[in-house]
């Protein structure tokens, strides 16, 4: 029995011999999990044979388990390698079979696969052509193509508008010209946006009874409107010399003065509010000579211009000019002295909020300014910065990938009703140098409130502009053949529905702010980009595969599978690292890393081996010593048997 006994330690000090060697070999094989021998005694004993104190029969070898412990990590300069920390297998497929491992030195076989050295395909969740992953499990693939550009269907910018900013436009009505006869007399109130008092305007005087008098002169009233807050108010009289009561041939023409000049009749008279002017006229002989001859006056408001062979005399301040011309004859010479009174030209600025009638005098003036059209005296210019308060730029993409810089404008505008608890801003839209959105003739209108927060932006409170009429086009302002706007008549809903069918694109402002900071770009984002090419591969922690291009995009390829069982130590190695499900290991359980019980993943890094080669080397000589003193068992049992023989 000796010898039996020495020979099963001998085979099982052989066989922990070969776990340790085979432990030592694999110390730096990436995925390698260590394997340590399990031993076990031997008895002898039957049925009805087991004694109280039985004599063992040796060793047996129960089981080489391996030790499926965590190893360490370490970083490669490969993207694609992978390491598992904690829980699951790698889940491999070769030629239909299914295998799992936690060697993850991966690379792209010549096909676009994701495999391992031995060209096994890694399993995983595939994505869509938009990146969306699947729960469908497969071979991980690589698509090499380039990525197809996407047209911008939305534009978000998150902005802060800087309240101190100062409203730029003036705004203006201007009305006129007035005739001195219509609005002589009137009389009317001035209302305003500031909460300024009203201002009564008269344009009469007093006589020394107190009854009302019109005023005399354009001039006057001019003067009474410019004193008004808010009015500003020029006067001009234009003097045709004419009388259309007289026959043509009595008209003041070049042929009329000579043959008056010649007869020695000739006589003219020029007069501001009746002060007669003194004018040289010896030597006048045509309308020319009388035109110079105005123009030397001593009056320098007076001046004199031919329209047309009629002479017109002008006075830029609005006094009333009187003339007369004539000679001998009596049907060619003006009976009396024809008077001119002049006209008013009237602008109001922002601030009025109307103009009202008062007493019972006209109301042309009032009417009048009411009817005038707005104008804006310093009208948006995109050229122009003065014109502007905040710009911002950003680049989107149109169907075939072309970039367009977009420019955006506020221009601050005063404060509706009392300018109290609300602010606006003009939104203006530019691509390429052209306006779009019709903002070239409309702008926006973004409203905040007291809080600085957009309430609207053209009564919208989604703070959304849909821009329907932008033509793409190239560098020298042709269409580039990219999709335009939708079809006249074609409703467009937001958001813009996919896939895109036109340039339509939604422009999102509702996170714009208006606080009493310097103007900034919090945040700025669309949705387009031109086409790219690969130009790099990375791992998330969750084992998800993005492709990085060279337009700046990432897009997910996949994700990896992992595999973990409810018993790991029933797998069966074979080789490569990798194992198999086996009937003891259970069948496994498959999800995506870094969920329930599976770990997560580790790009550009692999595990090493956990094999520990101090306590290897250790087992080694213990396994020695083992084979040693078995060894010793059997020569020892070889003597006492041999001493048996020789016994004669």
């Amino acid at each position: 029995m000796a010898f039996n006994t020495g020979l099963s330690g001998l085979r099982a000090a052989a066989v922990d011999l070969d776990v340790t060697g085979n432990n030592i070999a694999n110390a730096s094989t990436v995925g390698f999990k260590g394997s340590k021998v399990q031993f076990g005694d031997l008895y002898a004993s039957g049925f009805l044979s087991a004694g109280t104190n039985p004599i063992g029969d040796g060793v047996n070898v129960q089981d080489v388990k391996q030790s499926f412990s965590q190893g360490n990590i370490s970083f490669t300069d490969s993207g694609l390698d992978m390491a598992i920390s904690g829980d699951g297998f790698f889940i491999l497929s070769s030629g239909g079979e299914t295998r799992y491992s936690r060697a993850g030195q991966f690379t792209i076989d010549k096909d676009g696969f994701v495999v391992n050295n031995q060209s096994m395909r890694v399993q995983g969740y595939t994505a869509d052509d938009d990146g969306n992953l699947s729960g469908i499990r497969g071979d991980l693939e690589i698509e090499t193509d380039n990525l197809a550009p996407r047209r911008t269907t939305n534009l978000r910018s998150d902005l802060n508008l800087d309240s101190r900013e100062p409203v730029l436009e003036s705004r203006v009505r201007d009305v006129g010209p007035l005739a001195f006869a219509d609005i002589n007399g009137e009389q009317f109130e001035v209302t305003y946006s500031d909460g300024s008092p009203a201002y009564a305007v008269n344009l009469n005087t007093v006589d020394a009874s107190g009854n009302p008098v019109p005023l005399s002169t354009a001039r006057q009233i001019a003067d009474r409107i410019t004193a008004a807050p808010g009015l500003s108010a020029s006067a001009t009289t234009s003097a045709r010399i004419e009388d259309p009561t007289l026959p043509p041939s009595a008209a003041l023409t070049d042929s009329y003065i000579s043959s008056a000049q010649a007869a020695g009749t000739f006589s003219f008279t020029l007069s501001v509010n009746n002060a007669l002017l003194q004018l040289d006229t010896n030597t006048v002989s045509s309308l020319a000579d009388l035109q110079a001859a105005i123009n030397r006056s001593s009056d320098t408001a007076i001046s004199a211009q031919i329209d047309n062979g009629v002479l017109r005399v002008i006075h830029n301040q609005g006094e009333n000019i009187e003339f007369s011309y004539g000679n001998d004859d009596p049907a060619q010479s003006m009976t009396a002295a024809r008077t001119v009174n002049g006209e008013v030209n009237v602008t109001g600025d922002r601030t009025i909020v109307g103009v009202t009638a008062t007493g019972t005098s006209g109301t042309n003036f009032a009417t009048e300014y009411g009817q005038a059209p707005i104008r804006i005296t310093n009208e948006f210019n995109p050229q122009d910065q003065r014109t502007y308060n905040h710009a911002t730029s950003t680049s989107i993409f149109d169907s075939l990938g072309n970039s367009h810089e977009l420019t955006q404008f506020f221009v601050k505008e005063p404060s509706p009703g009392n300018g109290v608890g609300v602010s606006e801003w003009s939104v203006y839209l530019q691509i390429d140098g052209e306006m779009v959105a019709g903002t070239d003739t409309t702008p926006y209108t973004a409203r905040f409130d007291q809080d600085g927060i957009l309430q609207s932006i053209d009564g919208n409170p989604n703070g959304e502009i849909l821009v329907t009429d932008w033509i793409p086009k190239d560098k020298n302002g042709q269409p580039n053949g990219a999709d335009g706007p939708p079809a006249a008549g074609t409703s467009v809903v937001t958001p813009i529905p996919e896939p895109p069918t036109t340039s339509a694109f939604v422009l999102n402002l509702g996170e714009t702010t208006q606080y009493g900071a310097a103007f900034g770009v919090d945040d700025q984002r669309q949705n387009g980009y031109t086409t790219g090419r690969l130009s790099g591969l990375d791992v998330s922690g969750q084992g998800v595969l993005f492709a990085r291009y060279t337009n700046g995009q990432s897009k997910a390829l996949g994700q990896v599978a992992l595999a973990a069982f409810n018993n790991t130590n029933g797998l069966s190695p074979v080789g490569d690292t990798s194992w198999v499900e086996t009937f003891e290991s259970g069948q496994p359980i498959i999800g995506q890393p870094d969920t329930g019980t599976l770990g997560s993943i580790k790009s550009s890094s692999v595990e090493e081996s956990n094999v520990d080669l101090s306590a290897e080397l250790v087992n080694l000589i213990i396994a020695q010593r083992n084979y040693q003193a078995n060894a010793k068992t059997i020569e020892t049992s070889d003597a006492v048997t041999q001493t048996i023989i020789n016994l004669r």
